[in-house]
């Protein structure tokens, strides 16, 4: 088998518009597609994770497609490391294929499998597929990156070529005729979810703009979870947002934007972007943050939105930020915690948009909001939801007397709020 070659997915769990699969499928005799579900990822998750559902749904799909043209996906479940250890010494293929992922566990796993495929005279190619430009291609003239948003986005624009972004075709071709077993979810540790992640809306990208900001109208495409795990590719959801909408081409640039500077800047992870914030001093009430969690505030908007995201994985854009302020500026609770229970829930959940976003609400990231915006999460509802209609999808016992009273004021925490930001950033500059 001298002349078998692996292609090995990750965040991309599609067998169209993949390019590190058409390089693989060109430069190979017999490819094999593989994917590994992570021993230390799953560690993490809880048996009926949505998430796992998803990914183990994508593959068989994969599966079943390959099963018509007579092959088929490997699908292997452990630790990377010892997983490629024993495909190399069985197969010995001549070559590893897959796309690069940007995350700082991501850099660290792909260089030990470089080093392992080096050591058995196996070649590992990675291939950009999940952005239009990573991490070193947008900077400033000096080769310095950008660390706020618009003069990126400018810079983004005028290097974009639709031309050279456009989706590539594949032909499925040179595939390893080998019909592998598919594993069942059970026997990878894991149970079906009750919850479901949604097929994405391209219709919904031309009405963007105007919709956004409304959670009551549930107009977002659903794209998010899809992005996220490769179902569709970027250069896709970007031609359809070059004919559609311009703010929505906005949106898939901030993602850009947040992986480079998580890449640049990876003590963002779990440390203020800015280090003047380093001194405030939270509450982190855990009573509260409990509270926060389980939709309990007694603020409504705030209440309906930590319970969709319970009860589906999803939470409407706009209602992030106002449960997030609410969060990190009424009840001083560090933005890591509040980000550490979006990355359980949340079915898109991407580590360096979910961060870049959490630091812009907290107020410490970079181009993030100031500190002193706070949130009316009451003016909030009566602007984003005027008839209240998304607070009574997800708040079904609010006119009942059980429904709880806010648990802090709004006017006092705002106080409480900009005194221990104000005395943070003091302490912090006296230091």
């Amino acid at each position: 088998m001298d002349s078998t070659t692996f292609f090995w997915f990750r965040r991309d769990l599609r067998l169209s518009d993949n390019i590190g699969l058409l390089n693989a499928l060109d430069s190979s005799s017999s490819l094999i597609p593989v994917f590994i579900f992570d021993d230390e990822i799953l560690a993490e998750l809880k048996k009926d994770d949505a998430r796992v559902t998803f990914i183990y749904d994508q593959l068989e799909k994969i599966h079943a497609e390959l099963l018509e043209i007579g092959s088929s996906l490997l699908v292997k479940k452990g630790n990377p490391d010892e997983v490629w250890k024993e495909l190399i010494s069985e197969f010995h293929p001549k070559a590893i294929f897959t796309n690069k992922d940007y995350e700082p566990y991501a850099i660290k796993r792909d260089l030990k499998i470089q080093e392992i495929a080096k050591e058995k005279d196996v070649d590992f190619h990675t291939f950009k597929d999940q952005v239009i430009f990573e991490e070193s291609e947008v900077v400033k003239d000096d080769g310095s990156p950008y660390t706020v948003f618009t003069p990126f986005k400018k810079k983004w624009l005028a290097k974009f070529d639709a031309e050279k972004a456009a989706p590539v075709r594949i032909e499925l071709k040179n595939l390893h005729q080998n019909k592998f077993p598919f594993p069942s979810l059970d026997s990878i540790g894991f149970e079906r979810s009750k919850i479901q992640v949604k097929d994405f809306n391209f219709k919904r990208i031309g009405d963007y703009d105007l919709l956004r900001d409304y959670p009551d109208q549930d107009a977002t495409s659903y794209l998010s979870p899809h992005l996220r795990f490769g179902t569709v590719g970027i250069r896709e959801i970007v031609a359809q947002a070059l004919d559609s909408n311009a703010t929505f081409l906005s949106e898939l640039i901030w993602r850009e934007f947040f992986m480079q500077i998580l890449f640049h800047y990876p003590k963002v992870v779990d440390q203020n972007f800015r280090s003047k914030y380093d001194g405030i001093q939270w509450r982190n009430n855990e009573a509260e943050f409990e509270l926060w969690k389980k939709g309990e505030t007694g603020y409504p908007m705030v209440d309906a939105g930590m319970r969709q995201l319970n009860k589906t994985g999803y939470m409407h854009n706009r209602v992030r930020m106002v449960v997030a302020s609410f969060l990190c500026k009424h009840l001083l609770i560090d933005w890591r915690w509040g980000e550490a229970y979006f990355a359980e829930k949340l079915l898109d959940y991407d580590l360096s948009a979910n961060n870049g976003n959490w630091q812009w609400a907290a107020g410490t990231g970079c181009d993030a909001a100031p500190y002193f915006r706070i949130f009316n999460p009451t003016e909030q509802q009566k602007k984003f939801d005027p008839k209240g209609e998304y607070v009574r999808t997800w708040v079904e016992d609010l006119d009942e007397l059980t429904y709880p009273n806010p648990i802090v004021d709004h006017k006092e925490a705002r106080e409480r709020a900009l005194k221990a930001y104000k005395q943070g950033i003091s302490e912090y500059e006296n230091f």
